[in-house]
């Protein structure tokens, strides 16, 4: 089987690059997505917020992917649903198994890497303590509410204060259970400030900074926690002891992209995001593979995933049409003094659109501070930034015409510099 383009996922980040490509003019599109139907993450997202950038309307998960659902059967892109994808070669053949046609091979032109993310595991956080049942990740916990209509527990306690540990205790709240306390092991929140304020503050659930669980009570079933501060190097302080009787743990430790198939078929991966290494067009260094939206690095918004896998799609198709230029000598971006890494990792004035818009996030909180760009050593930006945190992702926009009048650049940086 062959096809122009294959797209490893079929959520919002492969529904928004298979619409992209097509539009482009690429007729020969494939969407390989393993769950039972389209959407991805987005289908178990049943609370508010989304598509406010896209769409210019508030609204729910699945409402936000049907969206692109409709784009998708509208242009009649093909998909293959219930389908495993087993490997793939750094020749972009793909090995996919599903029940109808057991394992086969598709031979793609370009592929596009949109397999999203995991949640990090209770496993890697080495937390003391029996494996009683009671124990779920959050995102788990949300899939059981709002899909399969089974509730995890009544009295709950909340490990990691990422978007979906926070969203999750003000569901649980209005599901009836008693959510006793949201427990962060830094000292900031890992989700956004409105999830903070509207899941934590309007419901009176208290979130505990630079805490963690340091022991579970409880063989067959969770009968509480014990919470205790830390200090600067992440260890339990002795005295800070607190115990919460509970039957549920919810752990929301953060999220991990997808790549083992991106790993198996050599693409170079990026230490600080675990996701791949791309340039200005989103191609790793691979090429002809593209990736896309939480495979490349998690975003707090849909709507960035949306808008990067449409990019990501754009460029698919000028690499299967030919029209893509060859990649050149990319200048390479660098995060320093706090910023942890930079999406797209280089830029070639050559192949970037006039705005090349580069995101990252930063390593702890800053308050008062200037967000600066220099090429080479000379700064050509400061803008001051109120308060800058880790949840919530930065980005800034590249202009083609001013890097092209700056000459032969070595490098971009991106620094936090005191106003």
């Amino acid at each position: 089987m062959k096809t122009g383009i294959a797209i490893i996922g079929g959520g919002p980040a492969g529904l928004a690059a298979a619409v992209a490509a097509r539009e482009a003019g690429v007729e020969d599109i494939l969407i390989i997505e393993r769950d039972n139907e389209l959407g991805g993450i987005l289908n178990q997202c049943i609370h508010n917020g989304f598509g406010l950038h896209t769409f210019k309307e508030e609204l729910t998960g699945p409402e936000y992917a049907e969206r692109y659902i409709e784009k998708a059967e509208e242009l009649r892109i093909p998909y293959m649903l219930h389908t495993i994808v087993v490997d793939i070669g750094e020749d972009k053949v793909i090995t996919v198994m599903n029940k109808e046609r057991g394992m086969f091979r598709i031979e793609a032109k370009a592929v596009i890497l949109a397999m999203g993310c995991r949640e990090r595991s209770r496993g890697a956080l080495n937390i003391p303590g029996y494996r009683p049942a009671g124990i779920y990740s959050a995102g788990t916990a949300q899939r059981y509410v709002n899909m399969e209509g089974r509730m995890p527990g009544k009295k709950v306690v909340i490990l990691g204060s990422g978007d979906i540990g926070l969203i999750m205790a003000r569901r649980m709240t209005l599901e009836g259970a008693q959510v006793q306390v949201v427990a962060e092991l830094m000292p900031y929140s890992g989700g956004l400030k409105r999830n903070i304020v509207q899941c934590l503050d309007d419901y009176d659930i208290p979130l505990k900074l630079s805490h963690t669980v340091i022991d579970i009570k409880g063989k067959k079933r969770v009968e509480g926690v014990t919470l205790a501060r830390v200090d600067e190097n992440r260890r339990p302080i002795p005295g800070t002891e607190e115990y919460y009787e509970c039957d549920t743990l919810l752990l929301s430790c953060g999220l991990i992209p997808e790549n083992e198939l991106s790993s198996q078929m050599g693409v170079e991966l990026n230490p600080v995001t675990s996701g791949p290494v791309v340039n200005e067009s989103l191609e790793t260094n691979v090429e002809g593979v593209f990736a896309c939206g939480n495979v490349l690095h998690v975003h707090d918004l849909v709507d960035y995933v949306s808008g990067e896998a449409k990019l990501a799609g754009e460029n698919a198709a000028a690499y299967v049409k030919g029209a893509l230029p060859k990649a050149g000598k990319g200048i390479p971006l660098k995060g320093e003094n706090g910023v942890r890494y930079t999406v797209p990792c280089t830029v070639d004035t050559e192949r970037m659109a006039q705005k090349q818009i580069v995101r990252f996030r930063v390593g702890d909180v800053y308050r008062d501070s200037c967000l600066c760009v220099y090429y080479n050593d000379k700064c050509v930006s400061r803008v001051k930034k109120k308060v800058m945190a880790p949840g919530e992702m930065e980005q800034i926009t590249l202009l083609k015409s001013k890097l092209q009048e700056a000459g032969d650049l070595e490098s971009i940086t991106i620094r936090i510099e005191q106003e």
